[in-house]
Parts: structure tokens; sequence; C-alpha cells
């Protein structure tokens, strides 16, 4: 038949800037959040995001969300 895809957890992953070096270049970390709902929106993800990183001090760089599903041959 195929392969159909079942859409399991995500996690959503933030890059945000700590300071700089002493050449100027930037520090960057990051931090996830796991076990996001499979039926989350990306908007609904991007706006915790951006609440959550609203009460730091920190630059966000990047929000990345990575989804993951379960490939299953049918």
């Amino acid at each position: 038949m195929g392969v159909v895809a079942y859409p399991l957890s995500s996690t959503v992953v933030i890059r945000y800037q700590v300071g700089e070096t002493p050449s100027g270049a930037p520090i960057i970390r990051q931090k996830s959040l796991n076990n996001v709902k499979a039926d989350a929106t990306d908007q609904d993800i991007y706006d915790v995001a951006a609440a959550l990183f609203g009460l730091s001090e920190r630059l966000v760089i990047q929000t990345i969300l990575r989804k993951n599903f379960d490939l299953i041959d049918e």
C-alpha cells in the first residue's frame, strides 16, 4: 500500500544570545522544550516560545520546530 506518517511529539529549540566574545562575535546558547503535543499549531508553539523568552533579557536569534513522525509501511 505505502508508508503512512503518524505524528509524535515534537521539540522546540530556541537559540538565544547571551553575550559577545572579546572580538565581538555573538555567544549563542539554546534551550529545548520537549514533548510538544503533535496537534499544537505552529503559531501556538511560536507564541508560547515568544512569551516565555519575553520574560528574559536574552535576545532570541532563532526558533526551531523539530517534528517527529512514526513511519509505518501499510
